[in-house]
């Protein structure tokens, strides 16, 4: 057997699909994802995205999950268990991973959170201002530090306890609240030139080096992916799951999010004339357009903004949930110290690290093109050379639980040729422009 006897085990199938997924689900699904498919292609972006994440996505995730499940070990472990010591910098990799995006996601959602309340009352007359008062300074540091106490309360808890809880209640609350959310605004005026503008198709833009880029780090951040999440969240299956479905589901279920989301922000935006201030950045249009929209909506907007900054919310806490478990796991395992311990010590270590990030959104910003861009697509990149090419029979360990799948080899070919080479194409552009992100930060 290769996880240890007392080794936490999820409670039930649908929660661990609930907690991956809500780990999958996040603030990139709810905006980014729509928002790079407008300014990309439409349409065409879309159908990038799911190539890559059919020929992309979908083979690393099941690779993390069978390296997880095969070794019932967090990362670190997990890589020294199958490949030996000298794969454990690649675990060291998705634990820094999972400290650096959390440091700064946890400022964002600490802002979501803002939002969700003040909606009660309205976003005021000045969008822009009240973004500016909320997103940075002492009082975003106090949300940051709030969101991250309420995210180690959640962990410290355990699998069954906490997070798998967690999963089972508020991710059905998600699902319901963004349909009911896409069926309002297809009844607003005006809403399908929204459409449109989301739909309409530039195939052209598909060839763009940066549109690909965009595409694939997309792909990796919404899915979770090259961070060890669902690695860690599979290191507490049993042998008896059917991993390629689990993985097939997971992926789905994030993209349905990602573009239902879509039909919900874009026929907002258009049918009260605010498409001039699309364009931008993707949190300020989130966090300035939409607000403007909600404010021109009158009592409605008030209730209709509420629950989109609440969707915001529940999809940041179950992300949240998912990085900081990458890093107590691995504490855990490594260190040998008690759940609560690692909770706590690793939780206070990230909320410390977010703190200049609250202050800066500068900061912020190269935080995020740093792990999003590269740490995560060098952590993709480096799993599929280990599972295609190092771990000895991952066909096996995938086989479990999945008897009949025929395309097992396929899937191994893909981590061998076809995600490395795509993935390196990819990272050459992410550090070009990360370098280029530092040389404007330091300046």
């Amino acid at each position: 057997m290769s996880a240890s006897e007392s080794r936490e085990q999820w409670g039930s199938r649908s929660g661990f699909l609930l907690a991956a997924v809500g780990s999958a689900v996040g603030l990139g699904n709810m905006w980014r994802f729509s928002y790079l498919a407008a300014e990309n292609g439409g349409a065409a972006f879309v159908l990038l995205y799911l190539i890559l994440t059919l020929f992309v996505g979908l083979p690393v995730m099941l690779a993390e999950l069978a390296v997880g499940r095969g070794s019932g070990k967090s990362p670190v472990a997990a890589l020294a268990h199958f490949g030996g010591a000298a794969w454990k910098p690649l675990g060291w990799l998705f634990v820094a991973s999972g400290l650096l995006i959390l440091s700064y996601y946890s400022v964002i959602a600490g802002w979501t959170v803002r939002y969700a309340l003040a909606g009660l009352v309205g976003f005021g007359g000045d969008a822009a201002g009240y973004f500016g008062e909320v997103s940075k300074g002492w009082d975003a540091v106090a949300w940051h530090l709030a969101f991250m106490a309420l995210t180690v309360w959640v962990v410290a808890g355990g699998i069954k306890g906490g997070i798998e809880k967690l999963a089972l209640v508020l991710m059905p609350v998600l699902f319901a609240l963004v349909v009911l959310l896409a069926i309002y605004a297809a009844t607003l005026e005006g809403g399908a030139e929204g459409y449109r503008y989301y739909l309409s198709a530039d195939f052209s833009a598909i060839w763009d080096r940066k549109v690909l880029s965009e595409a694939a780090g997309q792909a990796f951040f919404s899915l979770s992916l090259g961070m060890g999440a669902m690695l860690t969240f599979a290191s507490y299956l049993h042998r008896g799951h059917h991993l390629p479905n689990e993985s097939l589901i997971i992926g789905v279920s994030d993209f349905a999010v990602a573009f239902i989301a879509g039909l919900v922000v874009f026929p907002l935006i258009f049918a009260f004339g605010l498409q001039s201030l699309v364009s931008g950045s993707t949190v300020g249009a989130l966090f300035i357009t939409l607000p403007t929209a909600f404010n021109a909506m009158g009592s409605a907007g008030m209730v209709v903004g509420t629950l989109f900054f609440a969707a915001l919310v529940v999809g940041a806490l179950t992300s949240a949930v998912s990085l900081l478990e990458v890093v107590v796991s691995s504490a855990i395992d490594s260190l040998g110290w008690p759940r609560k311990r690692a909770a706590l010590a690793a939780g206070g270590l990230i909320a410390a690290l977010g703190i200049p990030a609250a202050l800066d959104t500068d900061v912020l910003g190269l935080m995020d093109q740093i792990a999003g861009n590269v740490f995560l697509v060098l952590g993709g990149l480096f799993l599929a050379i280990f599972v295609g090419w190092v771990m000895d029979d991952p066909i096996a360990q995938v086989s479990e639980g999945a008897a009949g799948v025929r395309w097992f080899k396929l899937w191994r070919a893909l981590l061998r040729y076809v995600v490395p080479v795509l993935l390196a194409f990819v990272l050459v552009g992410s550090l070009q422009a990360t370098f280029e992100a530092v040389r404007a930060f330091m300046e």
